[in-house]
Order: C-alpha cells, then sequence, then structure tokens
C-alpha cells in the first residue's frame, strides 16, 4: 500500500470539503432513509484497494453531512473544529497512540498535562485543578459528579469507592429546574437518580431562584451535592455564583459547575462578569468542541482537587505502569483506559488562537448573536424571548397572533429556513411554547454572516406569513 498516496488523498478530500463549507448549504443534501441505501450493500467477501475505499466513502457520506463547520450552522451549541485542531487530530490518529497512560506515549500525556495547566489559566480556576480529557460535556459531568460523590460521602464517613453506594448516607442533590438534560442522565448513571433530586425553581431566563435556592439549602441534611449552570441551553443564562456558592460551602456542600460553553465567558474581559463567583465551586464540565473549536470529542472535567478526582477515577492493575509521585498519568482522571490523545488537538489549538485569539472569537460571537436578535426584532411579529448575554437566542415567530398560531408559524418558519439552506437552526421548547433556538459558536461567525443570518431568518418568516395570511386574516405590509 502507498501509504502516502491515500494520506494525501484524504487529505485532498478533507480540504476540498472545508474549503466549500461556507457556501453549502446548510443542510444535509440526502437524508437518513437515502443514507441507509447509499452504504448498503452485501458484506465484502474480499478485499478493495484502500484508494477505491476513500473515494466510495467520499462519493456516499458527503451527501448525507452537515455543514456543521460552516459559519451560519446555529443548531445547536457546536464549534467549527478549527483547521490546526483538525490538522493536529488527523496526526494524532495517524500516530495510532494509546494515550492510557504515560509510559505508554509519553508526549501524548505531556501535550494533556499542559494543555491542561493552560486551559485552568485561561478560565481563571484555581491553578492546582487537575483536568481529565473526555469525550465531552456528558462525561465531563458524569467524571466530575463522580468525584463529589466520593468526596460527599468521604466527609458523610462513608467510602463508597470500596463499598459501592448499598447503604450509603442518601445525597441531596440540589439542581435548577433549567438544567441541561445530560446532567440528568449524568445523575442516573451514577446510581444518585434523575427523580430523587431536589428542583430549585428558575426565573424567566433560567436561572436559579436564590431565595429559593437559600430555602432548600437550608432543609437538607447530610451529604449534599449543588449543580449549578454556566450559559443555559437556551438562553445562555447563569446562574448566581457570588450569592449561591458561598451558601452552598456553608452547608458543607460541594458546588459542580455545568460550563459546557458559558464558562469559556471567564475568558473575555466583556463577559466574565457573568460568571462572577465561579472559580469558588469544586469542579466544572466544559467542552473543547464548543467554543475552543476543538474536534470531536473533546471536553475536560475539572476538579478542584486533585486527590478526590484520582481516588474516584483511577484505574489500576498488575500490567499497568505506575506513575511516579511527580509525573501525570491521564488514565487517572477518565473513565476509559483505552482512548485517543485529545491533548494534541487542544494544545495546537490553543497554541494557534492564544489567549487573545480565543476572547475575541467568543466576544466576536456573542456581538453576532446580538446583532442577529436587534435585526430580526424590526420585523413586526418576530420576538427574541432571552436578554441576549452570550450567543444564544431565542426567538419566536407570529406571537402577535395568538400563542398557538405563533407555536405554527414557528415551526413553520424553522422548516423553512432550514429548507432554503443559508442558515441551520433547529425548533426547540421554552416555558412551554415553539421556539427557534439559534446558537453561535463557529470561528468563522462574525457581523458581515450575522447580517445574512438576519436577512434569511426575516425572509423566511415573511414566506411563511404570506403562506398564512388567508387562514389568519392578516393583513401583510411589504417593506
Amino acid at each position: 500500500m502507498d501509504i502516502a498516496a491515500l494520506f494525501s488523498q484524504a487529505a485532498h478530500e478533507a480540504a476540498r470539503f472545508r474549503e466549500g463549507a461556507a457556501a453549502r448549504p446548510h443542510h444535509p443534501a440526502r437524508m437518513y432513509a437515502g443514507c441507509v441505501d447509499a452504504f448498503s450493500e452485501p458484506l465484502p467477501e474480499g478485499g478493495t484497494s484502500g484508494d477505491i475505499v476513500i473515494r466510495e466513502l467520499v462519493e456516499k457520506a458527503e451527501p448525507g453531512l452537515h455543514a456543521m463547520t460552516g459559519p451560519r450552522f446555529h443548531g445547536w451549541v457546536i464549534g467549527g473544529s478549527h483547521p490546526v485542531g483538525v490538522a493536529a487530530d488527523m496526526l494524532t490518529s495517524a500516530w495510532g497512540q494509546n494515550a492510557g497512560n504515560h509510559i505508554a506515549t509519553p508526549s501524548a500525556a505531556a501535550a494533556e498535562l499542559i494543555a491542561g495547566r493552560w486551559l485552568v489559566e485561561m478560565l481563571g480556576l484555581p491553578p492546582t485543578s487537575s483536568v481529565g480529557f473526555v469525550t465531552g460535556a456528558t462525561m465531563a459531568n458524569f467524571t466530575s459528579l463522580a468525584a463529589a460523590r466520593s468526596a460527599v460521602l468521604e466527609q458523610a464517613g462513608w467510602d463508597s469507592d470500596r463499598r459501592g453506594l448499598f447503604g450509603a448516607p442518601p445525597i441531596s442533590v440540589i439542581i435548577g429546574d433549567d438544567a441541561h438534560t445530560t446532567v440528568f442522565s449524568t445523575l442516573q448513571f451514577l446510581g444518585l437518580g434523575h427523580d430523587r433530586i431536589v428542583r430549585v425553581p428558575t426565573d424567566e431566563q433560567g436561572r436559579m431562584m436564590v431565595p429559593a435556592f437559600e430555602r432548600v439549602i437550608g432543609a437538607v441534611e447530610g451529604p449534599v451535592i449543588v449543580i449549578l449552570q454556566a450559559g443555559q441551553i437556551n438562553t445562555g443564562a447563569f446562574d448566581d455564583f457570588a450569592a449561591i456558592v458561598p451558601m452552598a460551602k456553608a452547608k458543607g456542600a460541594w458546588v459542580h459547575v455545568d460550563g459546557a460553553f458559558g464558562l469559556w465567558a471567564q475568558v473575555t474581559s466583556a463577559h466574565r462578569h457573568l460568571t462572577k463567583g465561579v472559580e469558588f465551586a469544586d469542579s466544572w464540565a466544559t467542552d473543547g468542541h464548543k467554543w475552543l473549536q476543538t474536534p470531536y470529542d473533546c471536553g475536560y472535567a475539572i476538579v478542584r482537587n486533585e486527590a478526590v478526582h484520582r481516588r474516584a477515577m483511577t484505574i489500576a492493575a498488575s500490567y499497568l505502569p505506575a506513575a511516579a509521585e511527580d509525573e501525570r498519568d491521564p488514565s487517572h482522571y477518565v473513565p476509559e483506559l483505552s482512548r485517543r490523545a485529545r491533548g494534541f488537538a487542544t494544545w495546537a489549538v490553543i497554541k494557534h488562537l492564544g489567549r487573545d485569539g480565543i476572547a475575541n472569537m467568543v466576544e466576536r460571537n456573542c456581538a453576532a448573536a446580538r446583532r442577529i436578535a436587534e435585526l430580526v426584532t424590526r420585523e413586526t411579529g418576530i420576538s427574541v424571548l432571552n436578554d441576549v448575554v452570550l450567543n444564544q437566542a431565542v426567538i419566536r415567530f407570529g406571537a402577535h397572533l395568538g400563542d398557538d398560531a405563533g407555536d405554527t408559524m414557528t415551526v413553520e418558519t424553522v422548516a423553512e429556513l432550514q429548507r432554503d439552506g443559508r442558515l441551520f437552526a433547529g425548533a426547540a421548547k421554552w416555558r412551554g411554547r415553539q421556539v427557534m433556538r439559534l446558537s453561535v459558536c463557529n470561528y468563522q461567525t462574525d457581523l458581515e454572516q450575522a447580517e445574512i443570518n438576519a436577512d434569511a431568518i426575516v425572509e423566511a418568516y415573511r414566506a411563511v406569513r404570506a403562506r398564512n395570511s388567508k387562514e389568519t386574516g392578516e393583513t401583510i405590509v411589504a417593506k
């Protein structure tokens, strides 16, 4: 096999795809059923040359790919996989290293160590915090909350790592009503249950209400875990860390922050006020493949107490080399033993952009979100339901015609936008009503792209209004 030719072929196809991302429609050309048909064939009895396999993979896969790397993909909080990170990730795959321990791959362990130090410094967290490189925010929450479970039970005199949860003192988990769904799943995975938690009411932006939290924390006894949020998934809102964390700490609680994308506000001078007090928590979860723009899969579990982190995660076996006191073994901070070396791409992106470049990117995205909100609300019948404090906008269409009509027109406008393909956004429910949720989280999205977005949104809404005007009796005035 000509490895150089094969890798060059793959690199050429990758570059061609990425260079056309901005001009490509922001929707797949082929949906799931068509993709299944394209890939369906009998099990191969014999082999096929590598160049043909790569060519066929491109032909079959590309029509069913979303333009997630494009500057107008806003359906979810998804980064654009920066080319420098992608290049580092290509090398990571080619090197074929299992990053489970520092003896097997010293350079992978070293890259994680330094990239982790950079992350902690950039995010303004305690410098002695440990970092586990995981698949994403779900596993970052899982890892951090596993450490929390171990710590609060140890504080109550119970060693859950040895004895499990049978007979353990019950843990009170306090969480806001509008926490992300994956946090509830994490609690399920950890045996803490997603229904036996104590839920705290939230305000119109999804922030935990401080007086309600004060009543709840005052009433609980025994081991306590408090889960706060930096960046509500719909509105981008932040819990009041400065008020809540001290109350939780006074009760002996472990405070965890789900900051999948919102924790990156810490990097910017313009938005750091939103996270005031977040550094006093005990653990934090965030994603690299969101605002840091690393390729998938890349998340970070950050824990203030390294010893607790290690105790909850360490995998030991006679065939695994032991780390010396001054050596960091990557497998001591994550659930996986076999895994890819995520530190290389993280190191490469931070090295390429620097603290200033990352801060500028976050501020650029936030400015674009505000600009979109400002422009679309000039159109009669389009409203933004949240305070655009970060990069999220919750948009509703036709609500002036009544709640039910607003639901219908919102769903139809989202569908019209997705057919049009100039941008991608998705529908969601917020406070019981249909909305369009816009997430701006791509290194290429700026004010120029915001103008394109706003025009596309308004035009889609006007098309839906025109189709529905006979049924609603609405008189449309051309602008």
